[in-house]
C-alpha cells in the first residue's frame, strides 16, 4: 500500500506541473524522517569539531583568511623554472571528493581539508571544449594547454585545419603547432616530461608530437587502424608518436622522459626484462637508438626500467634520463608493485634533481593520468587516491623549489561525469552509501556516474534498481553506480580548476579559454611567443612605486617653493 501511495504522489506532481499549478504545490527540502534527523545529530556530536557550533569559530576563520588575502602581494620577476602539473580528468567534483577521502584516511571528517595545490594563492577556471567537440578528449586539450592553439578532438599538436586521420595535412608545417616545451628549449632551459601513463599517450604526447590520430603511438597502431583509408600512405609519410619522441627536435632534446609504454619502443620480435613483447613492426629498438643519439663528450645518459634503478641513479651526474617502468600504463598507486614501479612523487623528485643542473632553469611537465583511467572504469576509489598522490607530488615540488623563481601551475585537461550527491551527514564515508531513497527504500552511494560500465538494468520482475546494500564500496576495484550503460565512461564538458603559485601566478585568475595557459606561462618565463613583449624582471615592486611617488611629490614641492621665492 505504501508503494502505491508513493507512486500516486509522484504522478500527482507530474500532473500538477503539466497543468501549470506547481506554484501551489512545493516540493520541500525539509527532512521529515525523525530517525534521519536523530542520526544527523548523533553524527554531529561525534564528528564535528566543538568550535564549529560557535559563531565566533566561523567569524575567526573568515577574518583570518581575509587578513591572509590582504597581505598577499602580486609577484613579478621572471619564472626561471616552470612546473606544470596535469591531473588528467580531475574535475571539481573529484577535488571535493578527494580532499574528503584524504582527510578520512587520517581519521578526520575530511570536508574542510585542502589538497596541496588548493592552498596556492591564485585560482581560475578554464574552458575545455575542442574546435569540433563540446566535450574534450586528452589530445585536443593537451594541444590547447601546451601549445596555445585549440584543435580537433583526437588530434595532437595540429590546428583545426587538420581533420582526424589526415596524415598528409598533419605533416604540413603551417598546420603544426609548437609545444611550450620547445619554447623552453629555445630559451636554453632543461625540459622534462613525467607521467604514469604511456609516455606516448595523448597527454604527454602533446609536449612533443604532431599527429592526426592520438592512437598512432607506434607504427603497428597505424597499420591496425580500421578507420584509416590508406595505411601505406600514412606509414610511409608520417612518424608514429614514439618515433617523434626519439627523432624530432622537441622529443630528442627532452632531458627527462619517465612513465610507461615500453612496448611502443621495442620490436615485436623482442621481449623485455619482464617477458613482454614489443609492438613495433619496423624492427627498430628506439630505446637503444635514444641511448646512442647525439652523444657529446662528457654527456651522461641513463635508461632505467624499475624503481630500484631509478632510486640508485646519481641524478646530479645525469644529463638525460629515460625511464620506462611498464609495458603499457603504470599501475594504480593502491595496486602497484612498489618494488618495480616508482610513485609519481618519486618520479617528480628525480626529474627536478636532473633538471636543476641548468643555469637557465627548467620546464617540467607532470601528468597524473590514472585519475582519468580510473574514472573511465567507474573506479571512484582509485580516482580519489590518484588525486591525493598528485597532491603529494605537487607538495614535493614546492618543497624542492622556491616560489621566488619557480612558477607552478596545476590544472586538469577535462572533467568526468562523477557526482557527489544526496544529503550525507558530516563525516559520512565518502566511499559509502549512507542515505536511503524514500521511494524504493534502498541505499544509494554518495559518489555515482552519469554513464559507464557499472550501470545495472532495472529488475524486470520487480521494477526495482540494483540494491547495493551489501556491496563493499571501500574495495579499490569496486565500480560505483552509473546511470547509462557504456563500455567506457565518458569525459565531462564542465570547466576545470587552475591553481598557480610563483612569479606572475596572478595571471591565472578568472575564467578563460584553456589555450590561454601556455601564453601566460610564456609571459611569466620570458620564453616563446611572449618572450620579448615585456621585461618582466624590471616590473616595479611596491617599494619602488612608493619611491617613485615620493620623488614626484618632492619634485613638485620644490617647484612650488622655487616659484614662490621668485
Amino acid at each position: 500500500m505504501q508503494r502505491l501511495y508513493e507512486v500516486l504522489y509522484v504522478f500527482a506532481v507530474i500532473l500538477l506541473s503539466l497543468f501549470g499549478v506547481t506554484n501551489s504545490f512545493e516540493l520541500s527540502h525539509i527532512e521529515t524522517d525523525a530517525e534521519i534527523i536523530a542520526d544527523r545529530k548523533r553524527a554531529s556530536n561525534d564528528n564535528i569539531r566543538p568550535g564549529e557550533n560557535d559563531k565566533k569559530f566561523w567569524k575567526d576563520i573568515g577574518n583570518s583568511l581575509l587578513h591572509q588575502k590582504l597581505q598577499e602581494k602580486r609577484q613579478y620577476g621572471v619564472a626561471k623554472n616552470v612546473i606544470f602539473f596535469i591531473g588528467d580528468g580531475m574535475s571539481i567534483t573529484t577535488l571535493a571528493a578527494s580532499r574528503i577521502y584524504m582527510g578520512q584516511m587520517n581519521n578526520r571528517t575530511g570536508e574542510n581539508e585542502m589538497l596541496s595545490f588548493e592552498e596556492f594563492p591564485h585560482t581560475g577556471l578554464s574552458k575545455t571544449y575542442c574546435v569540433d567537440s563540446q566535450v574534450a578528449d586528452s589530445a585536443c586539450s593537451a594541444t590547447a594547454y601546451l601549445t596555445g592553439v585549440k584543435g580537433n578532438i583526437e588530434t595532437i599538436g595540429v590546428s583545426g585545419t587538420v581533420s582526424l586521420r589526415d596524415c598528409i595535412a598533419s605533416n604540413e608545417p603551417e598546420n603544426q603547432v609548437e609545444s611550450s616545451l620547445r619554447w623552453a628549449q629555445r630559451a636554453g632551459k632543461r625540459t622534462g616530461v613525467v607521467t604514469n601513463m604511456r609516455v606516448t599517450h595523448a597527454t604527454p604526447a602533446g609536449a612533443y608530437a604532431n599527429v592526426a590520430q592520438r592512437d598512432w603511438e607506434c607504427d603497428n597502431d597505424i597499420a591496425r587502424d580500421q578507420l584509416l583509408n590508406d595505411h601505406k600512405l600514412c606509414l610511409e609519410n608520417s612518424q608514429d608518436i614514439a618515433r617523434q619522441l626519439i627523432e624530432n627536435d622537441t622529443g630528442r632534446n627532452l632531458n627527462v622522459i619517465m612513465g610507461g609504454g615500453r612496448s611502443k619502443f621495442l620490436p615485436n620480435t623482442t621481449v623485455d626484462n619482464y617477458n613482454h613483447l614489443g609492438q613495433r613492426r619496423d624492427n627498430r629498438d628506439l630505446i637503444q637508438e635514444w641511448l646512442n643519439k647525439n652523444r657529446r663528450e662528457g654527456e651522461h645518459r641513463a635508461y632505467v626500467s624499475d624503481r630500484k634503478e631509478l632510486k640508485s641513479l646519481n641524478t646530479t651526474q645525469t644529463d638525460f634520463l629515460f625511464g620506462l617502468f611498464a609495458e603499457s600504463h603504470m599501475q594504480y598507486n593502491l595496486l602497484a608493485n612498489k618494488t618495480v614501479e616508482p610513485t609519481l612523487v618519486e618520479m617528480t623528485e628525480a626529474a627536478i634533481e636532473v633538471l636543476s643542473k641548468g643555469d637557465k632553469g627548467f620546464y617540467l611537465f607532470v601528468e597524473g593520468g590514472l585519475i582519468d583511467w580510473a574514472h573511465h572504469d567507474n573506479l571512484a576509489h582509485l580516482a580519489l587516491d590518484e588525486t591525493v598522490m598528485l597532491s603529494k607530488a605537487v607538495r614535493r615540488a614546492t618543497e624542492m623549489t622556491s616560489r621566488d623563481d619557480t612558477l607552478i601551475v596545476v590544472t586538469s585537461d577535462h572533467s568526468h561525469t562523477m557526482t557527489l550527491n544526496g544529503y550525507p551527514q558530516r563525516g559520512s564515508d565518502i566511499l559509502g552509501h549512507p542515505r536511503i531513497a524514500k521511494l524504493d527504500k534502498m541505499p544509494y552511494s554518495t559518489l555515482s556516474y552519469a554513464n559507464g560500465p557499472s550501470a545495472r538494468p532495472t529488475d524486470p520482475a520487480t521494477g526495482q534498481r540494483y540494491n547495493l546494500t551489501n556491496d563493499n564500496t571501500s574495495d579499490p576495484t569496486y565500480r560505483f553506480p552509473s546511470l547509462v550503460k557504456l563500455v567506457w565512461e565518458t569525459h565531462g564538458g564542465d570547466d576545470v580548476g587552475v591553481f598557480a603559485v610563483g612569479p606572475w601566478s596572478h595571471l591565472f585568475v578568472g575564467n578563460y579559454e584553456q589555450n590561454f595557459i601556455p601564453h601566460a606561462i610564456s609571459y611569466a618565463a620570458q620564453m616563446g611567443p611572449n618572450e620579448h613583449r615585456v621585461d618582466a624582471s624590471n616590473q616595479p615592486s611596491s617599494a619602488s612605486k612608493d619611491f617613485t611617488f615620493f620623488s614626484i611629490a618632492l619634485l613638485a614641492f620644490c617647484s612650488i617653493v622655487l616659484h614662490l621665492s621668485r
